[in-house]
């Protein structure tokens, strides 16, 4: 499991609150269908600074912290 560092990972909780809109940016997840613009809402992120988002696709796979990214949608 990767280790992220405690303030980081408050830092991440705050700035992603659960309810919040996200595109994708990029994944780097040759088997995901997820394409960057695609959107979703933020469900909740683990204790390794995962998010996972339900994608208004139907999917509900997670963003890796440092590996993919997302940009918060303000709305």
């Amino acid at each position: 499991m990767k280790q992220i560092h405690p303030g980081m990972l408050k830092q991440l909780r705050d700035y992603y609150k659960p309810g919040t809109r996200v595109m994708l940016v990029r994944m780097d997840d040759p088997y995901s269908k997820l394409q960057p613009g695609d959107s979703g809402t933020v469900s909740f992120i683990d204790d390794t600074g995962t998010v996972f988002v339900n994608w208004d696709s139907g999917s509900s796979l997670g963003v890796v912290f440092g590996i993919d990214e997302i940009r918060k949608i303000e709305e």
